[in-house]
């Protein structure tokens, strides 16, 4: 049924869902339905946000390419030596940098999703004279430099860092501020409450933080965002929408089934999954999703590990796809587990070496583990298979493939 935006928008109000999860092809209208919807939950006060720009009076946090919008650079275009990243001020950055001194955990969340020699630097307050010589006060945490840590004490300072660095390093500090918002509000006693500048946050919307990443990244980002909102014990809620397939996939597998461990008890109840239409007249429509795929996937998946295979570029996070393939067989065909479709033993057991080293290389916590080289056995594992799979439960096959 076509609706328009607006619609959808109260229609995840309505639903009630602690996470809800959006697929939407680019051009679908998935930013606008986020826009949409804080413009819902939260409407801007007459003469614009000014009103409502403290972080005590959020109700809704926000991640998007607008974002981004707060970062911009300055290139010294005169002396091309100092390039630094300009952060515009904003209720944001200020709690998280200034009032709770998270710049390391930023670093550190953000060099997981790219490089750990690549390190930010934020700035402590200094004065300089402008051209009238006027003296200037640039406040510590308003500027970040970047610079690529070398062996031997070596380093290169003062580095222009990709766009895709730059969009990492804006979603680590989010991401940042969103870890210690959940761990605020956890550690709340409805005994003795005190006032955080989370009281009022209802929603938390996170519009596709992965567009610039590979693989091995996206996977790693997407394990942890799950397991972040899985932790939230307050009452806020998550609406994730993406375009990228994968990190859907991911998402799903993550949020998709209950869960009680130490660190959170979670059942799949509270998660909603669906995918956003676009007509040809401009309408739109949420279709409940009733997989973890938008489409086919596991065809998909096939085919990027068969030209993996052609191309003899086989590398650790293929692993993750061809788990991902075993599971879901597993669930098709019925089985409990997805070892009981591996090769078996004499005994009658799934081969515990091709059990391991699908374990080992699909759930590396770690960035530095997730690009460490495979060994030519454990590539030819992965081509067996593989081979297996498609073999023995007769997944179509396009000719000449």
């Amino acid at each position: 049924m076509s609706a328009t935006l607006t619609d959808i928008a109260q229609q995840l109000k309505d639903a009630g869902k602690k996470v809800q999860l959006i697929y939407a092809f680019n051009g679908s209208g998935k930013t606008r339905l986020s826009r949409e919807f804080k413009e819902l939950i939260s409407p801007k006060a007459e003469g614009g946000e000014a009103q409502a720009s403290e972080l005590a009076e959020k109700k809704v946090l926000y991640y998007s390419a607008f974002t981004e919008d707060l970062f911009y650079w300055d290139n010294d275009l005169k002396q091309d030596t100092e390039h630094r990243l300009i952060i515009q001020p904003n209720s944001f950055t200020r709690w998280v940098l200034e009032e709770q001194g998270q710049d390391q955990n930023i670093v550190t969340n953000f060099q997981l999703y790219t490089n750990d020699k690549l390190t930010p630097r934020f700035n402590e307050e200094y004065i300089f004279k402008d051209r009238e010589g006027n003296d200037v006060t640039v406040k510590a945490f308003s500027e970040v430099t970047f610079s690529l840590e070398g062996g031997n004490d070596e380093r290169i300072p003062n580095l222009k860092i990709s766009k895709g660095e730059e969009s990492n390093f804006i979603w680590s500090i989010f991401y940042t501020l969103l870890e210690q918002a959940i761990l605020t509000l956890s550690e709340a006693q409805p005994d003795y409450p005190e006032q955080t500048p989370f009281d009022k946050l209802e929603y938390v919307i996170v519009d596709d933080p992965v567009s610039s990443l590979d693989d091995n990244h996206l996977i790693h980002l997407a394990v942890d965002l799950a397991q972040l909102v899985k932790s939230n014990e307050s009452n806020i809620k998550f609406i994730i929408t993406t375009h990228n397939p994968l990190f859907f996939n991911v998402l799903c597998n993550e949020f998709g089934s209950d869960e009680k461990t130490e660190r959170y008890s979670w059942k799949s109840k509270w998660f909603g999954k669906s995918r956003l239409e676009k007509f040809n007249d401009g309408s739109v429509d949420l279709v409940q999703q009733p997989n973890d795929s938008p489409f086919a996937y596991h065809l998909h998946l096939i085919s990027q590990l068969e030209e993996a295979i052609k191309s003899g570029q086989i590398e650790k996070y293929h692993f993750n796809l061809l788990r991902n393939i075993l599971e879901k067989t597993a669930t098709f065909l019925g089985y409990k587990r997805w070892e009981l479709l591996l090769p078996e033993t004499t005994d009658g057991l799934p081969d515990p070496l091709a059990k391991r080293i699908v374990n080992l290389s699909s759930h590396s916590k770690h960035a530095a583990e997730e690009v460490a080289p495979l060994k030519p056995e454990e590539k030819q594992i992965l081509v067996r298979l593989l081979r297996r799979i498609v073999e023995r439960h007769a997944f179509w096959q396009q000719q000449g493939a």
